[in-house]
């Protein structure tokens, strides 16, 4: 069966691809138990980065309140091409996010640094100087609270950051339709809470009393923190299940609040992708630099964590680098075609000539989104047929269309607008 995305069409569920966000105010909150004023309409709609199908599905997880429960086939790639494809239904290819550096000298907001060229590469590459650039990019440059300089400093005027826009806000991915887009156009009230202003603790208490007090029709919650307590936990099974056992914990409130202003409130949980354990390493990056060529005389390249993409301007380099990716055992280079088919390919090369994905629970041992001392116990970002890539569909609704990819998650989020 092809591994591409689907997005259902409400008129034919069986076809597939197969007002402004207000600010959460801060309600008073109504005493436990007492009767809240009921709304026409109310959707809970939960994102939970990170937290895949395989870590939950012997694992009790809001069973009795969510019992529709299933997995989902996520994208190739991580959260920045993933959760475009949550809010708006397309792949990669149709939103243009996928991986957050993409090369474009031309439209770089980072040509700035050229004026820093004749200085010497460890003036600005190294922690000090990616720190600045970092404070710059978020604060001066818009780039959202988690932006990192996860490219040499020297080589950052090649590329554009996809992500230069809050996505959980309308307008926030441009050329596509959110949700949020959805929302706002027919003026239809709801909140939107992320790590843009708050901490997980933070959004599920501020959500608890908004539901509470308000009347909006859609809560979306978008919790970040649990990807990163995964990485490093995956493979303690009683630290997970007594971290997860406190989300459970508050989102069991919110759901029961949720309940008590409307009988009929539908709470969905979601997650972009799992986490892997991680059980090797290879060092590409060291054998790839034995070749000895130049960057970016004579090639150009980005190490993610489970991902490598190169771009050529040398013949020689083009056939020594790609004869190394072929002889390596522990990952594949993606043919176009593959490529096509899970939705990430882009005739313009802005992602990379060529793409390398290594094999399910290796990691590279050096790249450029690890820092020194990063040994992660899980990882995401590999083959969306790898089992531990699943993301989560959780509900306490049944669902009347196909659910196969996180595409398919939209057309749940678009009823909330309907």
């Amino acid at each position: 069966m092809s591994m591409a995305l689907r997005r259902v069409d409400r008129c034919s569920p069986s076809e597939a691809f197969h007002s402004s966000v207000e600010r959460p105010a801060t309600g008073e909150a109504a005493a436990e138990g007492a009767p809240i004023l009921r709304s026409e309409r109310l959707q809970v709609f939960v994102l939970i980065d990170g937290l895949g199908w395989e870590i939950i599905k012997n694992r009790p997880f809001l069973n009795t309140e969510l019992p529709v429960r299933m997995p989902l086939k996520t994208v190739l790639g991580y959260s920045s091409g993933a959760i475009p494809t949550i809010l708006t239904g397309r792949s990669p290819v149709e939103t243009g996010h996928w991986n957050l550096f993409y090369y474009d000298p031309q439209g770089s907001p980072f040509k700035w640094l050229r004026w820093f060229s004749p200085l010497p590469e460890r003036v600005l590459d190294n922690r000090v100087g990616r720190e600045l650039i970092k404070e710059v990019g978020r604060r001066l440059m818009g780039m959202g609270p988690l932006f990192e300089c996860c490219v040499s400093p020297r080589l950052l005027p090649l590329f554009n950051y996809i992500e230069k826009l809050n996505i959980y806000e309308a307008g926030g991915i441009p050329g596509s339709t959110s949700i949020f887009d959805l929302l706002s156009e027919r003026r239809i009230p709801y909140k939107a809470y992320s790590y843009h202003r708050f901490s997980d603790a933070e959004i599920l208490e501020q959500s608890y009393n908004d539901i509470g007090s308000g009347n909006e029709a859609l809560y979306f919650l978008y919790l970040s923190q649990v990807d990163g307590f995964l990485h490093t936990s995956r493979g303690e099974d009683t630290v997970i299940t007594g971290r997860l056992g406190w989300y459970e914990q508050q989102l069991r409130k919110i759901f029961n609040r949720a309940q008590r202003r409307n009988t009929d409130a539908i709470m969905t949980v979601v997650s972009d992708h799992g986490m892997t354990p991680v059980h090797s390493t290879y060092d590409l990056v060291g054998r790839i630099n034995l070749l000895g060529f130049k960057m970016p005389q004579q090639y150009l390249a980005v190490y993610d964590s489970t991902m490598a993409r190169y771009w050529f301007f040398d013949e020689a380099a083009r056939r020594a680098i790609i004869a190394e990716l072929k002889a390596t055992t522990s990952g594949k280079i993606l043919s176009d075609s593959e490529c096509k088919s899970l939705g990430v390919f882009f005739p313009d090369r802005r992602y990379g000539e060529i793409v390398f994905l290594l094999d399910p629970g290796w990691l590279f041992a050096h790249s450029d989104f690890n820092g020194s001392g990063w040994n992660p116990a899980g990882m995401h970002g590999y083959h969306p047929s790898d089992p531990n890539s699943n993301a989560i569909f959780l509900s306490n609704r049944p669902i009347a269309h196909p659910m196969r990819t996180i595409a398919d998650i939209y057309w749940c989020l678009e009823e909330a607008a309907s």
